[in-house]
């Protein structure tokens, strides 16, 4: 198998000063994962590597630089699956740097979602990188939240899919959830099948937008279907947020790799911020647009 990865930070509008730093944080994330893939680590450990560089940067909405709550809170959702159908995730949680690397650490367990404070606890017990929940709040996110200004360019989650040289694939999310959400709101990032999917058999894919309008169109299986047939990634995305919008009103994005690596990309939005290595490139290439 070829190995491959690509990332999103996001489907919204992205303002012109911050394409450099959406390009570079979606870079660093996929050469990230990248190193994981070409020192023979599996597709799971390589997206939780990626997704783990985007929390850390404030340019995106995940963790540290996250939008704040109706409480002036971050309050955050994660998940990450594996082809062979495992998967774990976390929701509505606090002071947690890195809420992927705790729903990785859930895969095999029952229960595998955790919510609020019962996930913290669980975070915390099994040595997760803990701090205030204050920590995470970033300035310039604070300074909106307080001025109740509109917030045009913190995209949706960030993502992350990845096939390894066994064939095998992972996909994962991780958000902040939208502007001034309901305390305790959940969107699709948590929810398999439709935040994320990886079958081994078919793809992986990640998603990012509107959360109440992904989860009905369960918009990640949905995406993972339209590959059936030989179909390309590229017209199986676009397909798939075709069908969003032809049923529901909303902005979404989706990354998708299938079974041979081959990789695609769509969005009804403004912009995507994303990034992608294969074998055969010199080194990783960004996009913002289509």
């Amino acid at each position: 198998m070829i190995p491959t990865i690509i990332v999103h930070g996001g489907a919204k509008t992205i303002s012109q000063d911050k394409v450099a730093a959406n390009n570079a944080g979606c870079i660093a994330a996929a050469e990230a994962g990248w190193i994981v893939l070409i020192s023979g680590g599996t597709a799971t450990e390589a997206v939780e590597a990626a997704i783990r560089v985007l929390e850390a940067d404030p340019t995106f909405n995940a963790s540290l630089g996250a939008t704040l709550n109706s409480d002036g809170e971050v309050e955050l959702d994660a998940a990450i699956m594996e082809g062979s159908l495992s998967w774990g995730a976390v929701a509505a949680v606090q002071g947690i740097r890195h809420p992927i690397s705790v729903a990785r650490q859930i895969m095999d367990e029952k229960p595998r979602l955790l919510v609020a404070r019962g996930a913290e606890r669980y975070a915390a017990d099994n040595g997760a990188e803990m701090c205030k929940k204050e920590v995470l709040i970033a300035s310039e996110q604070w300074q909106q939240w307080q001025e109740d200004r509109k917030v045009l360019d913190r995209p949706n989650t960030v993502g992350c899919v990845a096939l390894d040289a066994s064939g095998v694939l992972a996909a994962g999310t991780s958000t902040g959830g939208t502007t001034n959400q309901q305390s305790g709101r959940v969107g699709d990032s948590a929810v398999v099948g439709c935040g994320l999917y990886a079958d081994n058999k078919l793809g992986a894919c990640s998603t990012t937008g509107d959360g109440e309008s992904i989860i009905p169109v369960v918009l990640a299986k949905t995406a993972i279907d339209l590959l059936t047939g030989d179909r390309h990634p590229d017209e199986a995305a676009q397909m798939a947020i075709d069908t969003l919008a032809s049923k529901i009103k909303g902005e979404a994005g989706c990354i998708l790799l299938d079974r041979q690596g081959r990789m695609g990309w769509a969005f009804n939005s403004s912009h995507m911020a994303g990034a992608y290595m294969t074998v055969g490139q010199d080194k990783v290439a960004a996009f913002t647009g289509k």
